[in-house]
């Protein structure tokens, strides 16, 4: 694969990071540093290092990026409850993007293993 906007686990990760960006545009203003800052932060860096990850040298490097990818994936998730416990996600907007993630999880993991198998 010659470039990294061809993986499903990168576009995925696009889709997922821009429905959080229009999700999060309804938190209050005041979380606009706090909780809304970081959940973005948190999804940019799943797209960012799977990127990251791609244009270096070894299959070792890359893995090194693709579990910073998983885990800014679970500081999301984490923080999605975060938001859906103070209830500034809605239970639908919760489960909507929760499952997304849960795809994105399931697919980031069998990508991870099938780079471990090359090795």
């Amino acid at each position: 694969m010659s470039n990294f906007r061809n993986l499903q686990v990168w576009q995925k990760s696009m889709i997922l990071t821009t429905n959080i960006y229009f999700t999060t545009k309804n938190f209050p203003k005041e979380e606009i540093f706090g909780l809304t800052a970081q959940i973005r932060r948190s999804a940019i860096s799943i797209s960012s290092n799977i990127a990251e990850g791609f244009g270096r040298d070894s299959n070792k490097e890359y893995l090194r990026f693709l579990n910073v990818s998983i885990a800014s994936l679970f500081e999301l998730q984490t923080q999605l409850e975060i938001g859906k416990n103070i209830e500034y996600l809605t239970e639908q907007e919760f489960n909507k993007i929760y499952e997304d993630s849960r795809e994105l999880e399931r697919m980031l993991v069998s990508f991870i293993n099938k780079i471990k198998e090359r090795d």
